[in-house]
């Protein structure tokens, strides 16, 4: 909890390279805020981008240890007005509806702008060198089960990385995230 510097980086050590994201709170402040309380607690420590579909973007956030994923189900933060757009690059936490973003965040691929009115505001922009970066994570399983092939979020939830690794051995991770400045 707490509150979020007005501009920060942070730096997301993935298994393809580095991913630097610059986070403008005024952009997004709840969603700034609890993406700053989760990279101080190490959150995003060894957590894979399990949904990742070329030509729209790739999700991550659930974490590895199912304790982990227990505890974190509720925390819901307000919703913030979209202020920004769902551009390629852009970074937005995930959202079943309103009042129910959590730990989930995903980078848009491609302009996506048609997702601002459904409510996923940006918070933060991968810097433009490290898109790259970005475009290299492992797409081949894309969408989730029940409508794709890639892992089903609610095993993901009670099995965590066990599940992943065991079934869906091409993921990228997060290895670690941290503030830069």
């Amino acid at each position: 909890t707490g509150r979020a510097p007005e501009r920060f980086t942070v730096i997301l050590d993935t298994t393809e390279g580095e991913v630097r994201l610059n986070v403008t709170r005024a952009w997004s402040p709840n969603g700034a805020d609890r993406f700053y309380a989760l990279v101080q607690a190490g959150y995003y420590t060894n957590v894979a981008f399990f949904r990742v579909v070329s030509g729209f973007m790739a999700q991550t956030g659930i974490h590895g240890d199912p304790a982990v994923n227990a505890a974190w189900r509720g925390a819901n933060i307000p919703d913030d007005p979209v202020t920004q757009h769902n551009t390629r690059g852009m970074v937005s936490f995930a959202t079943a509806g309103p009042g129910t973003r959590t730990t989930q965040f995903f980078i848009n691929f491609v302009d996506n702008s048609r997702l601002d009115d459904m409510g996923f505001s940006p918070f933060a922009q991968v810097d433009p060198a490290s898109m790259a970066v970005v475009d290299r994570l492992y797409a081949e399983y894309g969408e989730g089960a029940p409508s794709g092939r890639g892992p089903a979020q609610a095993r993901m939830q009670r099995e965590g990385n066990r599940y992943l690794r065991a079934e869906f051995p091409g993921l990228d991770y997060i290895r670690s995230a941290r503030i830069a400045n």
